[in-house]
């Protein structure tokens, strides 16, 4: 008669990965990439916004260590069933290098972000989505850095044109790019950077205008010129004085509607 099967979790199954490497090669980041999970945030005001992120989380892997235990990422996310903020973010990142026993370790989510806004003069209410990301990435200090990364769709009009027409000028839709890192256990929303790129605009965009509205937009854009140089001058200007951030960067694209070629800007900066 043949012995039962014995439970897959009882076997003593060889574990290849936790085995000494003798290349002598460390690894700088290795983890999964790719990796699309439902994803909880935590606003300013503390609604909660559902999204869907595209998920990288990787660790430095010592050059004695064969491999990493890939299966631990999924099992962190999977373990992450409630909303979170950026300390929640923080606390999961760290117990990811916890249970993978890293001293460094790096993950970055990247999503759209919806946010409800209301036309200027009707008051109709529209949602407008935002590409934005969280990354967070920790060395053998054992600090924690955490940057946040929007880009904003507005609309700007040239100067140039608006001065040298008999009337009207050319616009276009642009997209600001923000990155900023924050400094220790300070904490700052995602739609605190979407208003400052938004302010800066000749114009912000809308999801549902009515016409009231739409000569509103427009009219606003006409008194509001800006070069791609003058956006990211402006919002470089709010940024600098962000006391909650350390490092810092905004370029703007205009998608031009008088060429077959965008305009470009970008401006870095630290703040001490």
């Amino acid at each position: 008669m043949n012995a039962p099967d014995k439970p897959l979790h009882n076997l003593m199954l060889p574990d290849i990965q936790g085995t000494p490497d003798h290349r002598d090669v460390a690894i700088n980041q290795v983890g999964v990439r790719g990796l699309r999970y439902p994803l909880r945030l935590i606003g300013a005001t503390g609604e909660t916004h559902a999204t869907v992120a595209t998920v990288t989380m990787t660790v430095g892997l010592p050059p004695t260590v064969k491999g990493t235990h890939m299966s631990r990422f999924i099992e962190i996310m999977e373990a992450q069933d409630s909303p979170m903020s950026l300390i929640d973010m923080k606390a999961l990142f760290n117990r990811m290098r916890k249970r993978l026993d890293a001293t460094s370790g790096q993950a970055e989510f990247t999503f759209p972000y919806f946010i409800r806004k209301q036309a200027p003069i009707s008051g109709v209410t529209s949602l407008i989505d935002i590409d934005a990301g969280i990354a967070l990435s920790g060395t053998h200090s054992g600090q924690t850095d955490i940057t946040l990364k929007v880009v904003v769709p507005v609309t700007s009009l040239c100067p140039c044109s608006k001065e040298i027409s008999d009337y009207g000028a050319h616009n276009q839709r642009s997209h600001i790019t923000i990155h900023a890192t924050l400094k220790n256990d300070a904490l700052l929303d995602l739609e605190d950077l979407v208003r400052m790129a938004e302010e800066e605009a000749s114009c912000e965009v809308f999801g549902l205008l009515k016409r009231p509205d739409e000569k509103w937009v427009t009219e606003r854009a006409y008194d509001n010129p800006k070069f791609v140089e003058d956006l990211v001058r402006d919002i470089a200007l709010r940024l600098k004085t962000e006391q909650r951030i350390t490092h810092w960067s905004v370029s703007s694209e205009n998608f031009e509607s008088i060429h077959n070629h965008s305009a470009y800007a970008l401006i870095e900066g630290t703040n001490r």
